[in-house]
């Protein structure tokens, strides 16, 4: 009884749109921190698109970070429930297709 309801975003050409607006409202954004007054209380802030960069930065770390911080609160699978033969058979065949990936 399940049904095949397409749903707004399952299609591409939707997403996309969604990408450009996006990347159109940042865009405006970046264009009015030019345009626009701003009253700096740090020296930092009257850099222009200061803001746009931090915001930017500040993201690029929280990934950095976050993959640094996987290496050691990473568990095994097996870390709650031992593997049957089946599962474990799956896991060599899809980590053994990780590794060649990246040669």
């Amino acid at each position: 009884m399940q049904e095949d309801k397409t749903h707004f975003f399952d299609k591409p050409e939707n997403v996309k749109r969604l990408l450009m607006v996006f990347y159109a409202c940042c865009a405006i954004l970046v264009i009015l921190d030019f345009v626009l007054y701003r009253k700096a209380y740090h020296s930092l802030e009257s850099i222009k698109a200061f803001y746009p960069i931090y915001g930017f930065v500040g993201c690029v770390l929280l990934v950095v970070i976050a993959k640094w911080m996987r290496t050691f609160l990473m568990r095994d699978e097996e870390y709650y429930e031992p593997l049957d033969e089946a599962d474990k058979e799956l896991a060599m065949s899809k980590q053994g297709k990780e590794e060649n990936v990246g040669h």
